[in-house]
């Protein structure tokens, strides 16, 4: 259940045009621009998340691991991971997404949550690699992509209809 919420809970594309940023950027300057920002980052997420942290920190062994935002959803009362790419998608980035998952489960999320939910939002993905990515995984985890102007980017606009053909119809 809590998995097909999460779904619904994720939108498939970000735009984060607040932020100001250069088509070439770092993920430390998209986290650190995001958090400058966090009010327009919040309600671009959606209206039911409030903010919990950046490079949260999680200690497992002596070892430890950040997570990029650390969010909660008030609706579904579960913490929400992000990890932020700038590149494309890849698998490998969902091993350590459920990893961190885990964790999360394990050692923060109280008694009375839900499990969290892991999203990735990459500069792009590829539906066929996120779709085997995902398929084996029992975990609320997904795949967004984000572009930092309102323009619409160029894999949607095949998806939709042109100006001219809006204004015949």
């Amino acid at each position: 259940k809590i998995k097909n919420q999460a779904y619904l809970a994720v939108k498939d594309h970000y735009t984060f045009d607040f932020l100001e940023l250069a088509d070439e950027h770092s993920e430390y300057e998209l986290e650190q621009a995001l958090i400058k920002n966090v009010r327009q980052f919040l309600l671009e997420m959606g209206n039911n998340y409030t903010f919990v942290g950046n490079q949260y920190k999680l200690v497992v062994e002596d070892n430890e691991y950040k997570i990029d935002l650390l969010l909660y959803h008030r609706s579904l009362q579960c913490l929400v991971a992000i990890d932020l790419k700038i590149g494309e998608f890849a698998p490998e980035h969902k091993k350590k997404k459920k990893f961190y998952l885990t964790v999360l489960n394990e050692t923060v999320k109280l008694p009375h949550e839900n499990p969290a939910i892991g999203i990735i939002i990459c500069k792009t993905k590829k539906r066929t690699v996120v779709e085997y990515s995902l398929k084996t995984t029992q975990m609320p985890i997904g795949i967004a992509t984000y572009n930092t102007s309102d323009t619409l980017p160029e894999a949607y606009k095949s998806l939709l209809p042109t100006a001219e053909n809006i204004s015949q119809k």
